[in-house]
């Protein structure tokens, strides 16, 4: 093996970048007719997206399902190979076919074109040339080409399957926005991911209720609701009227302050020393709002009231942490 200079590594690293990036910039004028019937065409579609593709363009071809599948877009890979020997079952005359070839000649791929076309069903052509017989029999064929591939020996492809990318991620974010899909329904397609608990979970889902909330009267000794404070461990208590109206809140950092006064725990009524006007969150709010509120503020509790201003709940922070919402 040839010794080889950092320099030169970071020369060739920096030429494959530049190829791929000039690639990419090709791609800007093929968003065009073509581009808008392929989109037209999946938003018409009755069934699901499938998605099929050979070698590397096969590996494209799993990604573009993926992502067209978690935008709104019902999509799954059929490798071709396995179409010919019994998946084509998989594909029905509703559905719309994506077919991803750089060459459009690729044996096992142009082996399914009379299957698709007995099934009646539309297909989408991915191409880098489009004089290709996948081309021509292609419902719709977007143009894909590179002018040169970022491998030095023009053989492994790498701008090609770069584009062919580029140009999936272009179709499932158009097709996101007509559909209007929303971060709500992202969420529904990623509910165990740390996004999905972001965009799904609320606050009254974690909060602290019922007797779990830490509350005194606005007639309690401070005494009192250091007691209280300590059986409910949240390190903060509410003070309420008799109409479950808050007051007020005291906390751990209220007691410390209190304390450097040189009050008499014993004597003095919490309402003395209570913090007014205490952020609060209402319960149907996400989680990730409240993270971001006590961030914002540098909190550790959020009380949590209704519509009427009644008190709810309360949410620290270890309940964030415990949701994995941080």
């Amino acid at each position: 093996m040839n010794e080889i200079s950092p320099d030169t590594l970071k020369s060739l690293a920096k030429t494959v970048i530049e190829t791929e990036q000039s690639a990419l910039a090709e791609l800007i004028d093929r968003i065009d007719e073509s581009f808008v019937a392929a989109c037209n065409v999946i938003l018409q579609c009755e069934g699901r997206v499938v998605v099929i593709g050979m070698g590397k363009s096969g590996h494209i071809g799993k990604k573009i399902a993926a992502t067209l599948a978690s935008t709104g877009t019902p999509a799954f890979f059929v490798h071709p190979g396995e179409a010919s020997h019994g998946d084509s079952g998989m594909i029905t005359s509703k559905d719309i076919v994506i077919v991803l070839s750089n060459s459009g000649e690729t044996d096992e791929v142009v082996a399914l074109l009379p299957v698709i076309k007995r099934l009646d069903t539309l297909m989408i052509a991915l191409t880098g040339n489009p004089d290709s017989t996948l081309a021509k029999a292609a419902t719709v064929n977007i143009d894909v080409s590179v002018s040169k591939e970022a491998c030095p020996l023009g053989l492994a492809p790498t701008a090609s399957t770069t584009a062919t990318l580029a140009m999936g991620d272009a179709i499932a974010i158009a097709l996101l926005e007509a559909r209007g899909f929303s971060e709500d329904d992202f969420a529904l397609s990623h509910p165990g991911g740390t996004l999905g608990r972001r965009l799904l979970l609320h606050v009254s889902d974690i909060m602290h209720t019922g007797k779990g909330i830490p509350k005194v009267s606005e007639s309690a000794l401070l005494s009192e609701a250091l007691i209280e404070m300590s059986e409910k461990g949240l390190g903060i208590t509410t003070i309420v009227d008799d109409d479950e109206n808050v007051l007020g809140i005291f906390t751990d950092g209220d007691l410390r302050r209190s304390l450097d006064s040189n009050i008499d725990v014993k004597t003095c009524h919490v309402k003395e020393v209570m913090t007014k006007n205490g952020k609060s969150i209402r319960p149907n709010s996400l989680a990730a709002s409240a993270l971001a509120l006590m961030e914002s503020h540098r909190i550790n509790a959020l009380v949590v009231v209704d519509d009427e201003d009644k008190l709810t709940g309360i949410l620290n922070m270890h309940d964030l942490l415990r949701a994995r919402v941080v």
